[in-house]
């Protein structure tokens, strides 16, 4: 499967940006899919998964409430909705797919077989 990652920008603090993850090559509804980030000088990190079927979702504590991750399998596109952007949320955001999970999720990114190019986000103060 291959993955294309969009949506990133430059937005102030407070606002709202919405990233989509579109795949091709494979339908999406074999993979539970991931968003990862990496700031300047720090290692990648989860920040959201979704389950096969979209009933479970999973968040790092530093986006709860703030992020939210859906899926339209029918569209073959994954969603990453940020609201209440921080300054500490700026970095390069990666969609990634796991094939061997279903309905559970999970925050290694080791369990991810296939990542996209990342898409940047800049939040200013």
């Amino acid at each position: 499967v291959q993955l294309q990652a969009s949506g990133g920008g430059l937005v102030q603090a407070g606002g709202s940006l919405r990233l989509s993850c579109a795949a091709s090559g494979r339908t999406l509804n074999n993979y539970v899919m991931g968003w990862f980030r990496q700031a300047p000088g720090k290692e990648r990190e989860f920040a959201a998964a979704i389950s096969r079927s979209g009933g479970n979702t999973l968040y790092a504590d530093s986006v709860k409430g703030r992020f939210s991750i859906s899926r339209d399998n029918a569209k073959n596109t994954v969603y990453l909705q940020m609201n209440s952007l921080r300054p500490e949320d700026t970095a390069d955001y990666y969609c990634a797919a796991d094939p061997t999970g279903w309905n559970s999720v999970y925050k290694d990114p080791s369990r991810y077989a296939y990542w996209g190019q990342g898409t940047q986000v800049t939040v200013s103060s």
